[in-house]
């Protein structure tokens, strides 16, 4: 144990102009979960293909398992196992099918294989589904299934690249249980997430950014170099607290976590009071400041610098508040969507059942739940795009069963899977929405370049949008989604696989629109997310589990300190059998 079984030594890949790697240096010892952080575009995913040896690295050299990646990269591979960001599963084969295609291709002998797999199903839970197809799996046991492919060889070595992006914490949970059983057996595992709380499970951390490791070490280490102490300010307005403090003195960064603005400063007690008479000067309320410690996702902001171009910007230019009124001239209701008893069946599966909820105008509303809970059938069927098997839907007044075509035009819509064609340019995807929603002339110039701008495509406004990093395609989803100025707008796990910094911009965004009178109805595995929306609806094998407020629904647990986390366990395992 603590041999180095994973060395890159001055590695360097380009990519044209873009250095996508540049000069890393890093060690990884054997039996340890060594974890990549770093933004949107960092290099994350082309290091660890360059260590996989899917890429040859344009100077420097890599060795795994004392292996060269690029001259011994037939005798390394049999001793590794890689999860791509994509996950590498074939849809119309079976749970069954594709761990017994994986045995073969890795030529592992028929007695070890069937043996390797019933240990992975069961570590997994995957035993019930051994002959459900991979394409009608929820996300969470997809993303096991793959492990379990990846892992069904006994590799020394596991890659692993964002393999929980888009997974409830749940799902989450289990996977990361199955990650230390294998690591207790010596089990070496290199991961990258944008997720921070997945970040502290690691023993060592790289935080990179721009292609080079800007901080290296334990995560308690790297919690140690951060200057100053971390403050906690409860507020009914934290988002304009965050306007009002931002840049102060003595404060390194300020940000939204639920109903209160996080800040890093040089002294909290110093600090505390002089804040609180600032934001009571703007005419903002407080109700109480702590000091807390700090977190990996502190330590990745202040690392990277705190970057405040969304927020120092007002996009006029698209963000209009919403006529209010239908094309009639009818005054559109104060609800915005209006549910009541909305089914979806399947045939003889019931995705969504007897589903009822109202969302007020300009308000943000929130849908949790785990994977395969029906979240996404729920905003097709909003949207226009599925009937209802029953029950019935008004979204912005009009019935969802009978007047789709009218609806379509009207909101906006992001998908989880499909929102971009990847195939055209940035440019050519935002013409192409342009187009499709009649917005022409000056208007349309002044709302692709606020889109450039906020995505911060200006650079890549002809980079191929499949070849875009998750969080920049997030971003430019959202605003050809936006272009048309909708009265409300779907966005379906919109922030899946975005760093911390893009996703607080994302949400200022968001908030943003809600000030105008925009409502935004919003899926999102991101518990801390959930403490921005007004109101939040969590869903379970189909049903409506919990409705209200994130702070009602963290009361009715009856336990101090209660997170919106907390609450997503305690309904989804008090339903579990059920």
């Amino acid at each position: 144990m603590n041999d180095v079984v994973v060395r890159a030594s001055g590695l360097t890949r380009a990519f044209g102009r873009i250095r996508a790697v540049n000069g890393i240096d890093l060690s990884i010892k054997e039996g340890e979960i060594f974890g990549l952080l770093g933004p949107d575009g960092a290099g994350k995913s082309t290091l660890i293909r360059l260590l996989c040896g899917l890429l040859t690295p344009d100077t420097g050299t890599a060795e795994v398992l004392g292996f060269d990646t690029v001259r011994q990269k037939e005798a390394m591979t049999p001793g590794i196992g890689y999860v791509s960001e994509v996950v590498p599963l074939y849809w119309t084969m079976t749970v069954k099918e594709n761990i017994d295609f994986f045995s073969r291709l890795r030529q592992v002998p028929a007695g070890e294989a069937a043996e390797r797999k019933q240990e992975l199903l069961s570590f997994a839970g995957l035993h019930p589904y051994v002959d459900r197809k991979a394409e009608q799996l929820s996300g969470g046991m997809k993303k096991k299934l793959a492990l379990c492919c990846a892992l069904i060889h006994s590799p020394r070595v596991l890659f692993l690249d964002e393999p929980t992006t888009g997974v409830d914490p749940l799902s989450r949970r289990d996977f990361w249980e199955i990650l230390f059983q294998y690591v207790s057996r010596g089990v070496t595992i290199c991961i990258s997430t944008p997720y921070t709380d997945e970040a502290e499970k690691c023993h060592r951390l790289a935080l990179i950014h721009n292609g080079e490791i800007i901080g290296e070490g334990q995560p308690g280490e790297l919690k140690q170099r951060i200057p100053g102490e971390v403050l906690e300010i409860s507020t009914t307005e934290p988002w304009q607290a965050v306007g009002v403090l931002k840049g102060q003195e003595g404060v390194f960064s300020a940000q939204v976590v639920g109903a209160s603005v996080r800040l890093v400063v040089d002294k909290a007690d110093a600090r505390v009071g002089e804040l609180e008479a600032t934001l009571k000067k703007n005419n903002i309320n407080t109700s109480g400041s702590r000091r807390v410690p700090f977190s990996m996702e502190d330590v990745f902001i202040t690392l990277l610098g705190t970057d405040h171009r969304m927020e120092d910007k007002e996009f006029s230019a698209i963000l209009k508040s919403p006529a209010g009124r239908k094309a009639d001239g009818t005054v559109r209701p104060a609800y915005s969507i209006t549910v009541s008893d909305l089914t979806k069946r399947f045939g003889g599966f019931t995705a969504v059942d007897g589903v009822s909820f109202n969302v007020k105008r300009g308000e943000i509303f929130g849908f949790l739940g785990p994977n395969g809970a029906g979240k996404s059938t729920t905003i097709r069927m909003l949207c226009g795009i599925l009937a209802p098997t029953s029950g019935r839907g008004v979204v912005l007044g009009y019935d969802i069963s009978r007047e789709p075509e009218r609806l379509k035009p009207e909101i906006g819509y992001m998908s989880q899977k499909f929102s971009l064609y990847k195939e055209l340019t940035v440019e050519e995807n935002i013409d192409f929405y342009a187009g499709l929603y009649g917005v022409r002339g000056k208007e349309k110039k002044e709302r692709k370049e606020w889109i450039l701008e906020m995505s911060d495509l200006k650079a890549r406004r002809r980079s191929l949008a499949g070849e875009l990093a998750g969080g920049w395609k997030q971003r430019l989803a959202l605003g050809c989604a936006i272009i048309h100025n909708p009265e409300i707008v779907f966005l379906d796990e919109p922030t899946a696989g975005m760093d911390p910094i893009s996703r607080r911009q994302f949400w200022f965004l968001l908030n943003q629109m809600s000030a105008r009178g925009t409502t935004v109805f919003v899926t999102t595995h991101y518990m801390d997310e959930a403490e921005h929306c007004q109101t939040l609806g969590l869903i379970y094998r189909g049903k409506l589990a919990a409705l209200g407020s994130p702070e009602t629904l963290k009361r009715g647990l009856n336990r101090e300190g209660a997170t919106i986390d907390d609450v997503f366990v305690s309904v989804a395992e008090s339903l579990k059998g059920v």
